[in-house]
């Protein structure tokens, strides 16, 4: 395959940066807490927060994040995000993702969502649509052309990790990309074996817990979420370029 090109990386990272605690339920003392913590934020941080976007672990510590471009780790077997390590969401769907991980540790206090993607500028996805050209994984990274949820900063790829770190099973990683993975295929390949009772059980809980919190799952992927209909994102959001 194709190197990746790190300076691409480079240009969008100096837009990036991070956002100061602020949910429904704590607005209030947010205000006096940003005033403080903003003198902490680099000039490119602040550019990031005055675009409307929020670093998930401000809201909610608890939040674990593995990106999984930011490593070797993933179906390209190749890092895009660099020294990249931060999840970024709009401000409405973080705190709908801090919401989410609420409702999780009110079922089970011993685990908390693990954030695999967030947000994705536009240039990332560029680079990743080169890297794949001419290959049958290409399909799977979603044309930059018309852009992503992800490029919006309005989708997120998660599971559920326990206290340790350690990821319940899903019966395939975060991004298997193949029939074992769609949502909608859990059933037939529970009735197969191919999936187990424990393994659908812990999908359902992510899927009940996201939903409850707002977001919307797709048929293809157990472990994508959008926090809104992708008509009104388009409309209300800009793309990160």
């Amino acid at each position: 395959m194709k190197q990746f090109q790190p300076h691409v990386f480079f240009i969008f990272l100096t837009l990036f940066g991070a956002l100061l605690p602020h949910t429904a339920e704590a607005a209030q003392s947010a205000v006096h807490s940003s005033h403080a913590s903003k003198k902490a934020l680099t000039h490119s941080e602040a550019q990031l927060v005055d675009m409307g976007f929020v670093d998930v672990r401000t809201l909610d510590p608890d939040i674990r994040v593995e990106l999984k471009y930011a490593s070797n780790d993933n179906f390209m077997g190749s890092a895009m995000y660099g020294d990249f390590k931060k999840a970024w969401l709009k401000k409405e769907a973080a705190v709908k993702l801090a919401q989410a991980n609420k409702y999780l540790k009110e079922i089970n206090p011993e685990l908390t969502l693990l954030v695999g993607d967030a947000l994705r500028p536009r240039a990332v996805s560029r680079q990743m649509w080169s890297f794949l050209s001419g290959s049958p994984m290409q399909r799977y990274v979603a044309n930059p052309k018309g852009g992503s949820m992800h490029n919006y900063g309005c989708a997120v790829d998660i599971t559920i990790c326990d206290i340790s770190g350690k990821r319940l099973d899903m019966g395939t990683p975060l991004d298997y990309f193949g029939p074992l993975a769609q949502p909608r295929y859990e059933e037939k390949f529970l009735k197969q074996g191919k999936l187990t009772e424990e393994q659908v059980a812990n999908r359902k809980l992510l899927r009940n817990v996201m939903t409850a919190a707002g977001f919307h799952g797709i048929q293809l992927e157990w472990w994508h979420f959008e926090a809104f209909d992708k008509k009104l994102i388009r409309k209300t959001y800009s793309i990160m370029e």
